[in-house]
């Protein structure tokens, strides 16, 4: 006899992943209820779906519309705009957090990991994105028909190690590298807006590689590097050639879409192992 899944608690954030999320739970009649982020989740994300919208300093108010529903397993998703202090006017229960974290809260693991410990003891199951839509993990090899030449593979190796001392700090997930020059790495703009910069200052010859991939001591339950249609789009706008992401450690959304794209405009898409 099968059992069902405990209810699901999707905390969204902006982008596709949120809704992809709902997407899966209705595909697979597991009851879900999605707690989207004012000023982060899209309108979409919530078409159609058992949701309640809360302001994001607004923890205690969370906890309690979660609680109601009966969320057993929460899992995050989605990007978020880090507010500062002033804006995000914290509840009591957020300032508690704020408070106990301290210094933790400068950079996004240290804050993701505290809340997750707060919100497992409320008597919440935090699991990952991926243990919801596992055929979106990252997979080694080519998305497509196409595959990188000597010259990239050399800026992917690089792009690699960028990023794994970008995520030693703390500081994001993706750079661009383009003939072993590197035109920009990830911080607080997201990838869509790191994209859209370096294509600004790509050189001449052969366009740049978006490399992602997560940080070293990540929580892996939060915020996991992910691409998707939107992110070939934006390669072939900006010039760049193609995209690796880490294979087993990140997500591609829609990939067979992904994939078409990639063919459409001649770009690879690959997945990776890290350098050891």
């Amino acid at each position: 006899m099968r059992t069902m899944a405990p209810k699901l608690g999707i905390v969204a954030g902006g982008g596709a992943l949120p809704a992809k999320l709902a997407e899966k739970c209705r595909e697979t009649g597991r009851p879900y209820f999605v707690l989207a982020i004012e000023g982060e989740a899209e309108p979409a994300t919530v078409a159609g779906a058992p949701h309640a919208w809360v302001r994001l300093g607004a923890a205690g108010t969370g906890i309690k519309l979660l609680k109601q529903q009966g969320v057993v397993e929460l899992v995050m998703a989605g990007s978020l705009k880090r507010p500062s202090l002033a804006s995000l006017r914290p509840d009591w229960r957020a300032a508690k957090l704020y408070a106990k974290v301290g210094l933790r809260a400068l950079g996004d693991d240290g804050l993701l990991s505290a809340v997750i410990k707060e919100l497992e003891a409320e008597g919440f199951t935090l699991v990952g994105v991926d243990t919801v839509l596992t055929d979106a993990v990252a997979t080694a090899g080519a998305y497509g028909r196409h595959m990188p030449d000597a010259l990239a593979e050399v800026d992917i190796a690089h792009g690699f190690r960028v990023v794994e001392a970008l995520g030693a700090l703390d500081i994001g997930q993706a750079a661009i590298v383009q003939q072993g020059v590197v035109l920009g790495v990830e911080a607080i703009e997201g990838t869509d807006a790191l994209i859209r910069r370096a294509g600004e200052l790509k050189r001449e010859g052969p366009g740049g590689v978006l490399v992602k991939a997560k940080k070293p001591e990540q929580e892996r339950r939060a915020d996991l590097p992910t691409i998707g249609p939107q992110t070939v789009e934006l390669a072939h706008q900006t010039g760049l050639r193609g995209i690796a992401v880490e294979a087993g450690g990140s997500l591609v959304l829609d990939r067979e879409q992904v994939a078409a794209l990639a063919d459409k405009y001649g770009l690879f898409v690959v997945g990776r192992g890290k350098p050891s």
